[in-house]
């Protein structure tokens, strides 16, 4: 893959860089491809938006970084691009070793190039330029009207965080940077865009967007919110929650401290506050027959590979896709847009009330469908997935010691799962009017289509949690009594 020139013919100025970079991405927490094996970079694009007189050099730049298998990526065949901010100075600060990728000798001094966003003069610098309304080069730093981002000094990175970068302006506003480069208007920005404007509750204000271009098209860079201090969020709480019921061992789940019931009702009700307005804010339109195949379509091609590398699906296939074609003849129903890879993560719990975060959608999935309408019930299959979740991952950790499952804990794990679940239910259907039980065969299509998602990516990711969704799998192709109430 050479990497002697960029695109349009001029020369590359990561060219002498490529190695380093390729030995510098899979220690990035943001890099998903850690697993797989590299056959080299290039580079799409790449942008100096500093000053010319401006210390450290401030670049943008697009990589596209090719694997020996195929894969499914977003810029060509085995092939994945990703979005880099980049600082470079002839001898940084020492706090800044840390993010050193290496040197390059352009047509000067040799430099020191490094990831740029753990330099504060540069995310200081963003910051200025969104407020500004400015545009540097192919980057335009927006501000969303009728919202003012903070003038703070700068920012700190976020640790923790995986597939994004984001910086953090003192408590008050949160800069994320999409890392995984993709031509069109990232969802994330979309919908936060329309629920900002719709005047919700549910989410973080929307405060400015950096934008490029990509291939021709915008390319959404960075998004700026009000940052949601002193929060929690709701996977650290439910599990919490689960490891105060499995230590009490004569007490029920809704006479433990730690009951997290409360809670599940109230984030119900967010989240059916955030589909309401959604379908006000860009609209809906019926599920009907033509529609239901398409979903089908989607459901089956996700069987299909996952059960081409997991024997546990394989082995169940068709009883699999038994029930994903109940989305054929599940009741009335409306596609819209939707959150798209809800759980109790993206959800956090503020001193008044529950935020919905990350619009973006599954990242495994490509940007037309990630934006594809789709029947609010796959948002809630899969924050019933979540409850599930939490319930046997902490069940598995509290276990670990032991010599074989304790059938009791199992039980007590499925009393809390049962009891979040329902009361997550009962909060969607106050809000919604629509009481998603009362359509079982579309929820157990979703909600097992999410399982067959989990078992591939836990195959891939984490293996030693493949047992949680297998376990689900097996109780959805349990044949379907009454709804579950």
């Amino acid at each position: 893959m050479p990497a002697t020139s960029l695109p349009d013919g001029s020369p590359d100025p990561l060219g002498g860089l490529h190695d380093a970079l390729l030995a510098w991405l899979p220690g990035q927490r943001w890099f998903p491809a850690k697993g797989r094996e590299i056959a080299g970079m290039r580079t799409v694009s790449h942008a100096v938006i500093s000053a010319p007189d401006e210390t450290p050099s401030v670049e943008h730049a697009v990589i596209a970084v090719a694997f020996t298998d195929p894969g499914g990526g977003t810029g060509g065949a085995g092939e994945e691009r990703y979005q880099l901010v980049l600082g470079a100075q002839a001898s940084p600060p020492g706090d800044l070793e840390h993010a050193v990728i290496g040197r390059r000798t352009l047509d000067g001094p040799d430099e020191v190039v490094y990831d740029g966003l753990a330099d504060g003069r540069i995310s200081r610098m963003f910051l200025a330029l969104i407020t500004e309304n400015a545009t540097r080069g192919p980057l335009r730093f927006v501000a969303e009207p009728g919202s003012e981002a903070p003038i703070v000094g700068p920012g700190r990175p976020l640790l923790g965080e995986q597939s994004n970068s984001s910086v953090i302006y003192g408590e008050r506003a949160i800069l994320k940077l999409f890392r995984r480069a993709t031509a069109g208007l990232n969802p994330d920005l979309e919908l936060h865009r329309a629920l900002h404007r719709a005047g919700s509750g549910e989410i973080a204000p929307l405060l400015g967007a950096i934008e490029g271009e990509l291939d021709g098209e915008a390319m959404t860079v960075a998004m700026l919110q009000g940052y949601a201090a002193n929060s929690a969020d709701g996977w650290s709480m439910a599990l919490t929650s689960v490891r105060d019921l499995l230590a009490e061992a004569d007490l029920r789940a809704d006479e433990v401290g730690g009951d997290f019931a409360g809670e599940a009702h109230r984030i119900g009700k967010t989240v059916a506050a955030v589909h309401l307005e959604l379908a006000h804010a860009l609209g809906t339109r019926p599920l009907d027959d033509a529609a239901a195949r398409d979903v089908e379509e989607w459901m089956l091609e996700r069987l299909d590979r996952a059960a081409a590398a997991v024997d546990g699906v394989a082995e169940q296939r068709d009883a699999i896709a038994a029930v994903l074609r109940g989305v054929t003849s599940a009741g009335p129903s409306t596609l819209q847009r939707i959150h798209g890879d809800l759980h109790l993560g993206q959800e956090l719990r503020t001193p008044t009330g529950w935020l919905v975060i990350d619009f973006e959608g599954e990242p495994s999935k490509s940007l037309a469908d990630r934006v594809r309408p789709d029947s609010p019930m796959r948002d809630v299959a899969a924050m019933l997935r979540s409850f599930d979740y939490a319930a046997f991952h902490q069940l598995a950790e509290w276990e670990q010691s032991a010599d074989e499952p304790d059938p009791q804990l199992e039980r007590r794990a499925q009393e809390w799962a049962d009891r979040n679940r329902s009361a997550f239910c009962d909060g969607y259907a106050q809000v919604s009017g629509t009481d998603p039980r009362e359509n079982p065969e579309l929820l157990r299509a979703y909600e097992l289509d999410k399982a067959v998602y989990e078992v591939l990516y836990e195959t891939r990711n984490r293996p030693g949690w493949v047992a949680i969704p297998l376990r689900s799998m097996r109780r959805l192709l349990t044949p379907v009594g009454r709804a579950e109430r």
